[in-house]
């Protein structure tokens, strides 16, 4: 399955560069394109305009996340090109211990603001704390 499948399911599109479309967005009443469709890397990235969910649009295309990875011949890119195969960095229960300490720091952080005891020290951690927990958000690929 590859971009050639959701295109065929959607209204009004149209091409705008060369791996990148524009079409009505299946998730909402949609008289204008607002959802931008492009391939890149071996996957295929959706964004409406609007702000629908990428769940919402795969499930009104009737498709599920996996269709926005198309399977390729491993160890190929799409060119054809030797390419080993992606590996996460870390696991992801790392991250989420990780995460979930820099939170713990933000809390002690506030009850100290709180009760006006945070120190020049304690407000670069926060901000240390605050860094990092953006950092695995974008890494992830989540914005707020």
């Amino acid at each position: 399955m590859g971009v050639d499948i959701i295109l065929s399911r959607l209204d009004k599109v149209r091409r705008t560069g060369r791996d990148s479309w524009m079409a009505c967005c299946p998730a909402h009443d949609d008289r204008s394109p607002s959802l931008s469709i492009r391939e890149t890397d071996g996957k295929i990235l959706l964004h409406c305009f609007t702000g629908c969910d990428v769940g919402e649009i795969l499930a009104a295309l009737d498709l599920d996340v996996s269709a926005l990875f198309p399977e390729r011949p491993h160890g190929c890119t799409p060119e054809g090109q030797s390419q080993k195969p992606e590996r996460r960095p870390f696991p992801a229960a790392d991250v989420l211990r990780c995460v979930a300490f820099e939170a713990l720091v933000v809390l002690a952080s506030a009850k100290a603001m709180q009760s006006g005891e945070l120190n020049e020290g304690e407000y670069e951690r926060l901000a240390l704390a605050v860094a990092r927990i953006q950092a695995a958000l974008d890494a992830a690929g989540v914005s707020l």
